[in-house]
């Protein structure tokens, strides 16, 4: 059918992924041969000392490929894993090191050379599967397979989850698609994204609205100005919107200045594989900021030009 596998020796480990609320102090390894890995099935966001950041870089995993400039000690192993386990549920940057002890007692360390965006492989760091070998060599045979199931016919998802099941329920196998995996992994973040974006946009609705009191405010210790305006032919409509022009006006530079900063300080992210501009959520949220500052500004202005402005000239 065409269906491609890639095995793994699996050392068991902390769970370093989103699913894990705790910071993991030994990940989960797993030992694979770098050559079987095909070269388009991950995107890599970043890798030791500044190198192109290419699909093709597992190769780095193999101590015979590994280039002068990753400098490994003799005791440290190199290790490609997720980036955003690494950056999150680690805390370590490409280039840092977690130490293990093997089974003999003997203590080494794990290297981050590389990190994939993105990707099912959350939660655990992958070396040589060599370097496994000799670390772990009890660890016998492969215990997690990664499969390519091409598109065609014959070969479906669904298809071969059903032959494999089918065929190897007596181990035990489990099969979980890539689409489900995801799911998973992002179902947690997005969880903390939606929640932190509801309380962001309802501070900046808040803040609107806190807009109005002050245009209240300023309207009201201005009353004197606009009866003096209204004296000299200026109707009451034309004052109306000349304040809401101002203070409008202030709001609409204070979003673009706020919208400007935002888009610099997350740049480097934008600009990272995998990253994605949720732009229907932002603009209902900024759209809802704009509406509810103007809606306020206009309640505040009609409510501070109600009465006579001319007795507020009389009282100057």
């Amino acid at each position: 059918t065409g269906v491609s596998v890639v095995p793994f020796r699996v050392r068991d480990g902390d769970e370093a992924s989103c699913l894990n609320l705790n910071r993991a102090q030994n990940p989960r390894l797993l030992g694979v041969n770098p050559n079987l890995i095909p070269h388009d099935a991950f995107t890599f966001s970043k890798v030791l000392a500044g190198g192109e950041a290419k699909s093709s870089q597992w190769s780095i995993l193999s101590k015979s490929s590994v280039p002068d400039r990753l400098r490994l000690d003799t005791d440290e192993v190199a290790a490609i894993g997720d980036a955003q386990s690494i950056q999150w549920a680690l805390g370590k940057k490409i280039g840092d090191t977690l130490d293990y002890t093997d089974e003999r007692g003997r203590r080494f360390k794990v290297k981050i050379v590389g990190a994939v965006a993105n990707s099912i492989l959350q939660g655990s760091l992958i070396i040589d599967e060599a370097a496994f070998v000799e670390r772990f060599p009890s660890e016998a045979g492969h215990r997690m397979f990664l499969m390519d199931v091409p598109s065609k016919a014959g070969a479906s998802v669904t298809n071969v989850s059903a032959t494999l099941s089918r065929a190897l329920q007596d181990v035990g196998l489990e099969l979980t698609s890539t689409t489900q995996r995801m799911a998973s992994f992002n179902a947690v973040q997005n969880t903390y994204l939606n929640t932190f974006q509801v309380l962001g946009g309802l501070g900046l609705l808040l803040g609107s609205a806190g807009l109005g009191v002050v245009v209240l405010r300023n309207v009201l210790e201005r009353r004197g100005e606009l009866g003096l305006l209204r004296a000299v032919g200026f109707r009451r409509r034309s004052l109306r919107w000349l304040v809401l022009a101002e203070h409008g006006g202030i709001l609409a530079v204070g979003l673009a200045v706020g919208m400007i900063s935002a888009l610099a300080s997350i740049l480097p992210v934008l600009l990272a594989p995998g990253a994605e501009l949720h732009v229907w959520a932002l603009s209902i949220t900024l759209g809802g900021v704009l509406s509810v500052g103007l809606l306020a500004t206009w309640l505040a202005t009609s409510l501070a030009l109600k009465g006579e402005l001319l007795e507020a000239l009389r009282s100057e």
